[in-house]
């Protein structure tokens, strides 16, 4: 489940639960890495915004679902979450998947490869 630390303006989660998200049209993924480990595997439609971009690219995060960050270990996903809340999005609405995209794919959960930008 899905949990909040004292302090963060984000929930924190597990592969496990996201995947279990993955087909929600409530949800969004957000592939915060950079572009070379972006196309050696993502999260199946997820969009792809460089967690250096994120400030910049905040309009491109759709309002209405509830955003999923995702890097390779849950640290760059962390940060751009805290980004996010820092642009006015609700912690409500933000959410760091912990584990990141390697553990996404060794769990066989939708991937794809190279560039569906």
């Amino acid at each position: 489940m899905a949990k909040q630390v004292e302090g963060e303006p984000y929930f924190r989660m597990s592969v496990d639960e996201a995947s279990d998200l993955h087909d929600n049209e409530e949800y969004a993924f957000v592939d915060v890495r950079r572009l070379d480990e972006y196309v050696e595997g993502h999260v199946q439609g997820a969009i792809f915004i460089t967690v250096d971009d994120i400030l910049a690219r905040i309009n491109e995060l759709p309002e209405d679902k509830k955003l999923l960050f995702i890097c390779a270990a849950g640290v760059r996903s962390g940060l751009a979450c805290e980004m996010a809340a820092a642009m006015g999005f609700e912690a409500d609405k933000l959410y760091n998947v912990e584990e990141g995209t390697p553990t996404w794919i060794e769990k066989g959960y939708p991937t794809s490869k190279g560039t569906d930008l």
